[in-house]
C-alpha cells in the first residue's frame, strides 16, 4: 500500500466570515495551514480578512442561488472543508405576535442557505481524498424558549439537515459535524436580533461571568478539522460554565478574580 502523503494545499470555505464566529474560524483554519475562502455579503470586510490571513475573499449571499453558484465557481473543483456558519436570529416576539417575515428570513439563511451552499460545493468536497462539512448550529436547535420560536425552529431544522446529510453520505469520505454553541458574546448577533437596540443586546450578557466568545467556537472547528480522517464528531455542544442548560443561566460571579 502506498505511503505517499498528498502535498496539495488544503482549502476551506467559511460562510458568514465578515464578523464574529465566521471571521474567527477563518483565522483559526488559516493558522492551521488552510487557504480559506472568506465568504460573506460585506465585501470590504471579507477582503480585509482575506488579506490579513492570506486567504481569498468571495462576496456571497447564501440566500441568493446565483451568488452561491459564483462561490462554487471561485472555489473550483476541489475543497477539503466547508464551514456553514452564515446564520442569524431576527426578532424575539412570542408566537402570538411574531412576524412571519422574520421567521421566513431565519429559515432562508439558517436552513436553506446551508442547503444551497452544501449542494453547490458537494462535488468539490467529493473530489477531495477526505472532506469535512461543519454546520454551525446552536443549543437553540436542541431546546425551546419563550420568544425564540422562529430561531429555535430554524436551528432545529439545521440539526435535522446535518443528521440527514451524514446518513446520505455514509460510505463516502466526507465527514459531517454540527457544532452547537450556547451563549456566545459577539458584537453583532444580539444587536441584529433586537433591531439595533444596544441596550437590549447588552442585557443578554449582563452579569454573565465569561460567556463564550467567537474564538472559542473557532477553536472547536479547528480541532474537528484537525482530527484523523476516520474520526467523525457527529455533534459538539459547547456552553460557557455559567450556562448549565438552555433554561438555566447563572448571572453573577463564578471565577475568582
Amino acid at each position: 500500500m502506498s505511503t505517499a502523503v498528498s502535498t496539495a494545499v488544503r482549502t476551506a470555505v467559511v460562510t458568514g466570515a465578515s464578523s464574529g464566529i465566521g471571521a474567527a474560524t477563518a483565522r483559526a483554519l488559516a493558522a492551521d495551514g488552510f487557504t480559506v475562502y472568506c465568504a460573506a455579503r460585506r465585501t470590504d470586510r471579507v477582503a480585509a480578512l482575506a488579506e490579513e490571513i492570506g486567504g481569498r475573499a468571495v462576496t456571497c449571499d447564501v440566500t441568493d442561488p446565483a451568488s452561491v453558484a459564483a462561490l462554487a465557481d471561485a472555489v473550483g473543483p476541489r475543497l477539503d472543508v466547508l464551514v456553514n456558519n452564515a446564520g442569524g436570529a431576527y426578532g424575539a416576539e412570542q408566537v402570538a405576535d411574531a412576524d412571519p417575515a422574520d421567521w421566513q428570513r431565519m429559515f432562508d439563511v439558517n436552513v436553506l442557505g446551508v442547503l444551497r451552499v452544501t449542494q453547490a460545493l458537494l462535488p468539490a468536497l467529493r473530489a477531495a481524498d477526505s472532506a469535512l462539512v461543519v454546520n454551525i448550529g446552536s443549543t437553540a436547535g436542541r431546546a425551546t424558549y419563550p420568544g425564540g420560536g422562529g430561531y429555535t425552529a430554524a436551528k432545529h431544522g439545521l440539526h435535522a439537515v446535518s443528521q440527514t446529510l451524514r446518513l446520505e453520505l455514509n460510505g463516502e469520505p466526507v465527514r459531517v459535524t454540527e457544532i452547537a454553541p450556547g451563549m456566545v458574546h459577539t458584537d453583532e448577533f444580539a444587536l441584529v436580533r433586537f433591531g439595533g437596540d444596544q441596550s437590549r443586546a447588552d442585557a443578554v450578557y449582563d452579569d454573565v461571568d465569561e460567556p463564550l466568545v467567537a474564538a472559542d467556537v473557532a477553536e472547536a472547528v479547528r480541532w474537528v478539522a484537525s482530527l484523523p480522517r476516520h474520526v467523525n464528531v457527529d455533534d459538539l455542544v459547547i456552553r460557557p460554565v455559567a450556562q448549565a442548560a438552555q433554561h438555566q443561566l447563572h448571572r453573577g460571579p463564578i471565577f475568582p478574580r
